[in-house]
């Protein structure tokens, strides 16, 4: 368990990675040279890795599905082998109603129905349920916004693969990196930032802030939209994500929870929830893979 101070600085780097060692010390009221110390020693013990998040529009990767997996024999080995697939960007090993849940992304229905039939032809997988997110209403580790026109020369793509390594690389490296100035390089990162095509943010261990426990949870809304409850259900404490949709749910999401009783009341309400029925909950019992990093291309098309 991290202490006070490095709790409020990991949750200032999550809403904030690129965020000063100044800002962070103003914020905790320490020196600026014990916060970079802090800030350091979260980094090196991987506490908190800063990456950059690229929205999805900007990879081509809308198509987002869930997917529910049955399996024959250990699951371990079959999620091991599904977590290998590179559209497959989150993998957990699950006790409830499906051994193994994972997330898919991929450039459009097509590709998702592809990347799936792969899923179920992995041995040892008995079958694959899909829930097809059409609108993410809430996700704790990436930008949910809607993202207007934006163009984007190769510089910027190298500062995108860049911030993806390492969101917190110093402009020194960044302007090394990609030939201009140190003022001109912080314009171009901010200006990625603000138009929501790029978020900065701090990856944490639940772990380290306490929450020992994961959970996802499938919901069915009785009459009237998604919309409204789905937004009732993302503003709940401890919900990391909400995402609408269709397949065996309207809604589905992940709750965290510091101990199995306040994960528990954390499921009692989003129950509580008007207009909703909690079909499904599982517990993640073990995080095979857990990936926000995307292939981008090495120039924009027709570069």
């Amino acid at each position: 368990m991290l202490d006070a101070v490095d709790a409020v600085l990991v949750r200032e780097l999550q809403r904030d990675g690129r965020a000063t060692f100044q800002a962070l010390a103003d914020r905790v009221g320490l020196s600026r040279t014990a916060v970079r110390a802090r800030v350091q020693h979260l980094l090196e013990t991987g506490i908190v890795q800063v990456v950059g998040i690229v929205h999805s529009a900007v990879i081509g990767t809308g198509a987002i599905g869930h997917v529910s997996v049955t399996v024959d024999g250990a699951a371990r080995e079959v999620g091991l082998a599904v977590a290998k697939r590179s559209a497959v960007r989150f993998a957990a090993l699950t006790a409830g109603p499906f051994a193994l849940v994972a997330e898919v992304r991929a450039r459009d229905d097509e590709a998702l129905a592809a990347e799936t039939d792969e899923i179920r032809a992995t041995p040892g997988v008995r079958a694959a349920e899909v829930f097809r997110s059409v609108s993410v209403v809430r996700d704790a580790h990436s930008v949910v916004r809607e993202l207007g026109e934006v163009s984007l020369d190769d510089i910027d793509w190298r500062l995108l693969r860049e911030l993806q390594r390492d969101g917190r690389a110093p402009y020194t490296r960044l302007a090394g990196i990609i030939g201009l100035s140190q003022a001109a390089t912080r314009a171009r990162v901010v200006r990625l930032m603000r138009s929501g095509v790029i978020q900065v943010t701090g990856l944490a261990d639940p772990a380290a802030l306490g929450s020992a426990e994961l959970a996802g949870f499938g919901l069915a809304v009785t009459g009237g939209g998604v919309s409204g409850p789905a937004g009732e259900v993302a503003r709940l404490p401890g919900v990391r994500y909400v995402a609408t949709g269709f397949g065996r749910y309207d809604i589905v999401g992940q709750v965290e929870a510091r101990s199995r009783r306040d994960l528990v009341d954390a499921l009692d309400a989003i129950r509580g929830v008007r207009g909703v029925i909690l079909r499904d909950c599982w517990q993640h019992l073990d995080i095979i893979k857990e990936s926000h990093a995307a292939e981008l291309p090495e120039r924009p098309e027709g570069g």
